[in-house]
């Protein structure tokens, strides 16, 4: 593809001199520090309590104090919080050629706008990576900070992959915040769509229908395999897998077709 290494050059730089990738990082190693947060107060939750803490709450939330529970809760608010920050990544790098009026520059160049979508989504991919990756990191070194129960190595690995494939589903589900990024001109518009996939997700899975929604999918996935439960049908991964190719799909056509004027 024409200089699509070049391409992905460019959007990396433009990346670095941005604060977006420290505030996505900043936001997303949240998590693990919470997540630990919880494993104190259910390793003692008389202490907790005289401390003021809800540990009430905690045991809802959370179960036990242990590897699996904790990497679980990991998971799980990778899917939910995943879905808004991979978002605002997707929203960032689409939406920015509008909001700074740089568009028009960019389909100058000698490069074809195949290759700029696709340096586009390989930039978000190797973010979206390395956020999640960094999160996992401080993860484990806060579940030893605390003290969790050792565990055999097959546990950490189950926990660590269902992990890594909640990441992926909701990677998957930022195509279509590119798309809307793109068609939108700017950051509003995925913005806005995301809440409302946010919302969505949460009515429809309460309403029992979650396992078709693209966007309830990674957090049952997260739930049902942190709780060595039956896993999710082939019919849910695919609605994901096919839903993430329609919003790849849409945004190579809009940049190769519509009208860039603006």
């Amino acid at each position: 593809m024409n200089n699509l290494a070049q391409a992905v050059w460019v959007e990396l730089l433009k990346a670095r001199r941005s604060r977006v990738p420290l505030f996505t990082a900043l936001g997303f190693s949240i998590v693990p520090f919470v997540g630990g947060f919880f494993m104190i107060i259910l390793k003692d939750p008389e202490l907790a309590r005289r401390a003021g803490l809800i540990s009430a709450k905690a045991q809802l939330l959370a179960g036990t104090a242990d590897w699996p529970t904790y990497l679980s809760l990991l998971a799980q608010a990778t899917a939910v919080g995943g879905i808004i920050l991979f978002s605002i990544i997707a929203s960032w790098v689409f939406g920015r050629e509008y909001s700074d009026r740089t568009v028009k520059d960019l389909l100058a160049l000698p490069t074809s706008r195949s290759a700029i979508v696709l340096a586009k989504f390989l930039v978000i991919l190797l973010w979206t990576a390395a956020i999640t990756g960094l999160m996992y990191l401080i993860g484990l070194a806060v579940g030893k900070a605390v003290a969790l129960p050792p565990v055999p190595g097959e546990i950490l690995t189950q926990g660590t992959l269902t992990l890594a494939v909640t990441a992926c589903l909701t990677l998957l589900l930022v195509t279509p915040v590119a798309f809307v990024a793109s068609a939108g001109h700017g950051y509003l518009a995925p913005m806005g769509a995301t809440i409302l996939f946010v919302a969505l997700a949460q009515v429809v899975a309460i309403a029992g229908w979650g396992e078709y929604f693209p966007w309830s999918v990674p957090a049952l996935y997260s739930q049902i395999a942190g709780q060595g439960s039956a896993d999710l049908g082939t019919v849910s991964y695919a609605i994901v897998v096919l839903t993430g190719l329609a919003g790849a799909a849409g945004t190579l056509l809009w940049w190769e077709l519509a009208d860039q004027s603006h």
